[in-house]
């Protein structure tokens, strides 16, 4: 378990994002251990089947600046990623620390250009990912430091909506993580679900925040 730390980065604010059909409460066990390492945290909720991209990015920047941090991290697994970007590219008015994604498809997604294609995909797949640009992510690259972790377990609804090529979580692909300009990536052994519930990936979430770097010598 991760030891309490009681340093500067206590008066930090760490804001949760939840990927797709997914709701804040997904993100508690990382929330937990960040806490644990000294962050406050707070989980940020929306609604990723009906809203497009920019409202989401709206909301949450409404819900950052009603925090009123001193200084504020982001984490965001999967499509929560792409919303935290996507706010950061839209908003330059907080004061924003580093960012964290896990398993976020920054550059295209194999798993949801296949599932589009069935009947019935399009809703499954919302409209979030219609309002997102990798170029986006590339502007807040370069004047925020990004972290981003990518899985290689192949566990996750994903394989059993379509065929991914390439090491893989389950449903986003490593090469799909790597997005220009970012500050370091990792690869560690776990699945999409796993990016949120796995200790060892918590404390690389921790060491980033800290660091602007992941422990790249550390087990998984």
């Amino acid at each position: 378990m991760t030891p309490p730390r009681r340093d500067a980065s206590s008066t930090d604010l760490v804001i949760l994002v939840h990927g797709l059909w997914m709701h804040g409460v997904v993100c508690t066990a990382l929330a937990y251990r960040l806490r644990r390492g000294g962050h406050r945290v707070a989980l940020f909720s929306y609604r990723s089947l009906r809203w497009a991209m920019n409202d989401i990015a709206v909301r949450l920047h409404a819900y950052t600046v009603a925090r009123q941090p001193a200084r504020v991290h982001f984490a965001g697994h999967s499509l929560g990623g792409l919303v935290i970007l996507s706010m950061l590219s839209r908003f330059h008015d907080l004061p924003a620390g580093r960012v964290v994604l896990l398993g976020s498809p920054c550059t295209e997604c194999e798993a949801a250009r296949q599932l589009g294609r069935r009947r019935g995909g399009g809703v499954l797949l919302g409209r979030a990912l219609h309002g997102w640009s990798s170029s986006e992510g590339e502007a807040v690259a370069r004047v925020v430091p990004v972290g981003i972790v990518a899985g290689t377990r192949r566990i996750g609804m994903g394989s059993l909506l379509a065929t991914l090529h390439g090491p893989n979580d389950g449903v986003v692909r490593v090469e799909e993580t790597r997005l220009p300009g970012i500050a370091d990536h990792l690869v560690m052994p776990v699945s999409h679900s796993g990016l949120l519930l796995s200790r060892a990936v918590a404390d690389q979430v921790l060491c980033f925040l800290r660091e602007g770097r992941f422990a790249h010598g550390a087990s998984a």
